[in-house]
């Protein structure tokens, strides 16, 4: 399954098989909410509060962040949580979240890889995520001649002006 913002990457030996992965809006922007439904098939049970999440972040070859996180406390930092059944049985899986995407993120190409394990150290999931924000976003003036009202445009960016 793939689609063209997540890619994932893992296989057969993987806990979780990802059928499909919905983002709305399918471009995310920084300061904006973003939801994400997953959805899956469980191979075996997990305590989804103790699969831990190894995120490295990276702009171009400079590593941002290379951190693990409880899956808690991940969906936490972004403003969601996880919903449903926290020890689900083998079978079909969905989780939704709304996430809100953080200002204070780089505006850059940011190439996202994130590996899951459950608690007992087996492969959960990988997800490869490139994502673009290389421009801030900001809406037309209502009444301006130039767009639509809804469309968003790039700001422009003078920082390597000289």
């Amino acid at each position: 399954m793939s689609t063209p913002l997540v890619e994932d990457t893992s296989d057969d030996h993987y806990v979780l098989d990802i059928l499909d992965i919905t983002l709305n809006p399918t471009l995310p922007r920084l300061g904006h909410r973003l939801r994400c439904t997953m959805d899956g098939y469980l191979k075996e049970p997990v305590d989804l509060t103790r699969v831990t999440c190894n995120v490295v972040m990276k702009i171009g070859p400079v590593k941002m962040l290379d951190r693990t996180y409880r899956l808690p406390e991940l969906l936490a930092g972004m403003g969601a949580g996880l919903c449903g059944d926290l020890r689900p049985d083998a079978g079909p899986w969905k989780q939704t979240w709304d996430l809100q995407i953080p200002r204070t993120v780089p505006v850059a190409r940011h190439r996202i890889v994130l590996r899951a394990r459950t608690g007992d150290g087996k492969d959960f999931l990988a997800l490869n995520i490139p994502v673009d924000f290389s421009h801030r976003f900001r809406p037309f003036a209502p009444g301006d001649p130039t767009g639509s009202p809804h469309r968003a445009v790039p700001v422009r960016d003078l920082s390597w002006s000289l």
